[in-house]
């Protein structure tokens, strides 16, 4: 434990450990994930104020379920159970979990017993997000319910004696409307945290592990110019200085100028250790032909890696190389029990053999609006760190098809129409991530007194704190409005400009 105050989040495979896990953080209390398969000792010695208890997708009564130590509601620990880790604590202590014939998901009306200490200060009613087919339907002895839903019995249950407590419901999401209380009223009302836990402290105890690991070894850096990438390469110059190499690969399908920016910024700015590769025709001759979006990601991160060997060739010998991977990435590219969504070029696409002892991930832990604090922490310029979310595989993936040259110039001055038109209006920190998209689509339109038949741009603009979940923005019909006329007439081959009104889920953010 790297904080003298801490609770720790037992994973049982739910997408949404990390969501939870950046609650606590939000709310100045430091925290942890660990397998469900730690010890109840090595729990002990590690001196937590509190234990939660993660979702996940099992069943309890399933042969492969996963079971933590019963010991665990022995120590003395406070312990909170989410969805599964609810039915779970109630499974193990000798309550009864059963099927549902109605499974009960999305928003939920859910009555509370406010004198409960985990719904102090709330309404008696509330809508909560619930996502379950098992429920509570008898609770262990000496637990009570405090709080009930149409569809569920025992939508919470505590035993205040031993410090239990346990939510059927999923308290983290932003859909569960107090549930950020709730979890406040964990930490600080059962579990006595204090609450100084700062982003600050994450970078400082950041930078003093990377120290540990890497020592004086050298460290090449994925440099994209993006934030994560920024925030991370930092993060490990701050550790080992010159010892860090920013290799920044300009594979040609950054944004308009892009590749400029980046380098002024970084060499100069920054005085890092940088070296810029102009590679736009290697990348578009491997992906000639290639229209298929995994496949497009795999050609992407495997090519990145290979340049990256190159140039640890020419420089000598280098131990690790550092990657900007947040946890969103790892999410959707299925690490550990998560379902694939898509392979992400710095988490699914890496060769087995990439040749470097280890991979530095400072940030794989944290969500975006969480980066983009340490960001600020370190004292990198505002509008670097506010700067738009960008793929790694860059505009290679907001082409729909193959990718060409031409494509590249006609979405790169689409797209920085938008975000010009955007910034002007003022609407920049508003929406979280907008983009133009080449859509493949091409239509027949007049323009002058001729027909024409030509491209397609769709525009996608979305609101999130997370970016897992996401709601379409609302730009105003008049801004849309001068973004489309001025894409028309200003981009060569485009007559239509379509706006994508598509929330995360069922779409992702990006297009592939």
């Amino acid at each position: 434990m790297i904080h003298n105050e801490a609770v720790l989040i037992l994973d049982f495979g739910g997408q949404y450990s990390q969501l939870i896990a950046r609650r606590v953080r939000d709310l100045n209390v430091y925290c942890e994930i660990k397998s469900y398969k730690t010890t109840a000792e090595q729990i002990s010695a590690a001196g937590y104020k509190g234990i939660i208890f993660s979702g996940g997708p099992n069943s309890v009564y399933a042969e492969d379920s996963p079971i933590c130590d019963k010991k665990v509601f022995e120590l003395g620990i406070p312990v909170l159970g989410i969805c599964y880790g609810a039915q779970l604590m109630s499974y193990s202590l000798g309550g009864k979990v059963q099927s549902s014939e109605v499974r009960e998901y999305g928003k939920t009306p859910v009555d509370f017993q406010t004198t409960s200490l985990l719904f102090q200060g709330l309404e008696d009613r509330s809508d909560c997000w619930m996502s379950h087919t098992d429920y509570i339907s008898a609770v262990p002895s000496g637990f009570k319910i405090t709080a009930t839903s149409g569809n569920c019995p025992v939508a919470a249950m505590e035993n205040t004696e031993k410090g239990l407590y346990a939510l059927q419901f999923h308290p983290e999401v932003e859909h569960s409307v107090r549930g950020n209380e709730m979890l406040r009223n964990f930490l600080y009302n059962v579990c006595k945290c204090s609450g100084d836990w700062v982003m600050s402290s994450f970078a400082l105890t950041t930078i003093e592990q990377i120290k540990a690991t890497v020592g004086d070894k050298k460290v090449i850096c994925a440099l994209s110019g993006g934030v994560d990438s920024s925030v991370a390469a930092l993060l490990v110059h701050k550790a080992i200085g010159k010892n860090l190499t920013c290799i920044f690969v300009d594979h040609g399908m950054l944004r308009k100028n892009e590749g400029d920016d980046v380098e002024r910024v970084f060499r100069n700015q920054f005085d890092m250790n940088l070296i810029r590769v102009n590679a736009q025709e290697r990348f578009l001759t491997k992906l000639a032909g290639v229209d298929e979006p995994e496949k497009k990601r795999k050609i992407i991160g495997e090519e990145f890696i290979r340049v990256f060997e190159e140039e640890a060739n020419k420089i000598g010998h280098v131990d690790f190389l550092c990657q900007g991977t947040i946890y969103p990435d790892v999410v959707e590219s299925g690490v550990g029990d998560a379902a694939v969504i898509k392979s992400h070029h710095n988490v699914g696409g890496l060769p087995e053999d990439v040749g470097f002892t280890g991979i530095v991930e400072p940030l794989r832990n944290l969500f975006k609006d969480e980066v983009r604090r340490v960001g600020l922490e370190l004292g990198i310029p505002a509008p670097l760190v506010w700067r738009q979310p960008f793929p790694g595989p860059g505009l290679a993936i907001r082409i729909m098809g193959e990718i060409t040259s031409e494509k590249l110039e006609i979405l790169k001055d689409a797209d920085a129409i938008f975000r010009e038109e955007i910034v002007e209006a003022g609407m920049d920190r508003n929406i979280n991530q907008y983009f133009a998209v080449l859509t493949g689509i091409k239509s027949v339109g007049v323009m002058g007194d001729g027909r024409t038949y030509d491209n397609t741009i769709a525009l996608r603009g979305v609101t999130t704190s997370d970016f897992m979940t996401a709601d379409w923005a609302r730009i105003p019909y008049d801004l849309l409005a001068k973004i489309s006329s001025r894409i028309i007439n200003e981009v060569k081959s485009v007559n239509r400009v379509v706006y994508d009104i598509t929330s995360k889920p069922p779409a992702t953010i990006e297009w592939e």
